[in-house]
């Protein structure tokens, strides 16, 4: 019997699944741009502070995720 998230733990590892990642969460950047239009438009400090929290949590994860993919070019390269 497999575990329940051992299936997508080698998913997230594959070169697919890292591209994958990386469009989801820049879908989710839509959604904080979409907050923090709203905050400007409310003039509302605390939703904009917690956009641009998120959005910079955003640009690090994806700045993670192109790391991983340029390891996992570098490891093609050297195994080829």
């Amino acid at each position: 019997m497999s575990k329940p998230g051992k299936s997508l733990a080698k998913v997230k590892k594959s070169r697919a699944g890292t591209y994958l990642s990386i469009g989801t969460t820049l879908f989710g950047a839509v959604s904080v741009a979409k907050q923090m239009k709203q905050a400007r438009f409310e003039d509302d400090k605390l939703r904009m502070l917690d956009a641009l929290v998120s959005g910079a949590a955003i640009a690090t994860g994806v700045a993670i995720m192109l790391r991983e993919l340029r390891r996992k070019n570098d490891d093609d390269i050297l195994a080829g």
